[in-house]
């Protein structure tokens, strides 16, 4: 075997360990990073159960918001409205809002429609939504509120609302649940080998560090 033939075959042997190391180091510290970004703060009564908006996983928070709704830990489900809509309905003739199908999902799940709020105006963004119900909660004089929104949302979620309220000297305790991951959001075990795994994890991952240095 030529001298060069062994350079190559070293060369690529030493690649395929230092590539096997970092994938074998990544398996085990991928799921810690997703797991990071869950934070739960359960409420035994708030005065009522606020589901942020999220598009498409408007069916695994909605999910949730009912079950919580259920045990009688608050009288009324919000639903705040960044003007999203689903794709072309033939039915409808229209592309629905996502805010209309949280609804809709929300009574289907047996929550009554009176007890259902969908809050004006629409908004963009986990600031302008703590914002808004920060304004609320002052005039309503909420003495609690309990956050439903996707596992790895809340993290974030829970720390601006804090924020925002606490700036703005509003007093309401805030609590934050989350349906499990596995519904319209990957399990930490293998977020990273999907697409949406990239943008539900690294992506708030930018999005927190965007939060932590402006706001």
């Amino acid at each position: 075997m030529t001298t060069g033939k062994v350079t190559r075959r070293r060369t690529v042997v030493k690649s395929t360990m230092i590539f096997l190391t970092i994938l074998f180091v990544w398996v085990f510290l991928a799921p810690n990073l997703a797991e990071r970004l869950i934070v739960e703060k359960s409420l035994n009564q708030a005065e009522v159960i606020l589901v942020l908006s999220g598009s498409s996983t408007y069916l695994e928070r909605t999910r949730m918001a009912a079950l919580v709704y259920k045990t009688g830990v608050a009288p009324k489900v919000l639903l705040t409205n960044d003007g999203g809509q689903a794709s072309w309905s033939q039915k409808e003739q229209r592309n629905v809002p996502y805010v209309e199908l949280a609804k809709r999902e929300l009574v289907a799940q047996g929550v009554p429609d009176n007890a259902i709020e969908i809050l004006a105006p629409e908004m963009s963004g986990t600031i302008m939504e703590a914002e808004l119900l920060g304004k609320h909660s002052a005039e309503r004089r909420w003495k609690s509120l309990l956050i439903v929104t996707s596992a790895y949302h809340a993290r974030r979620a829970l720390r601006t609302f804090k924020n925002v309220f606490a700036k703005n000297g509003v007093e309401t305790e805030i609590g934050i649940v989350s349906p499990i991951t596995g519904q319209q959001t990957p399990a930490p075990l293998y977020w990273w080998l999907t697409w949406r795994g990239w943008r539900d994890v690294a992506g708030e991952y930018v999005k927190s560090g965007f939060y932590y240095v402006y706001y």
